[in-house]
């Protein structure tokens, strides 16, 4: 929605959203790193494997969305910047 009322989004506009992407991703990392050291702690009573499995497997998701965001990213200024010459 926000991109529809800005006229022109820019490099650093995009960029900023890279950023965002990383850091949630490796925070979904941790937390869920987090989640299976208290697991073993409590030797599994305390349940929630699955859902730490899955905030692992999503956080290594995120990063590699923004992973590929920011290459694509690099990739278009380069070809901006060379398409001005």
């Amino acid at each position: 929605m926000l991109a529809r009322e800005l006229e022109q989004v820019t490099l650093i506009d995009s960029s900023g959203s890279v950023l965002v992407a990383a850091l949630l991703g490796w925070a979904a990392i941790v937390l869920a790193r987090r989640a299976r050291e208290r697991i073993q702690i409590t030797l599994g009573r305390a349940g929630g494997g699955g859902v730490a499995t899955a905030g692992r497997v999503l956080g290594i998701l995120g990063l590699l969305v923004a992973g590929t965001a920011a290459l694509a990213l690099g990739f278009w200024g380069l070809l901006s910047m060379f398409a001005e010459q």
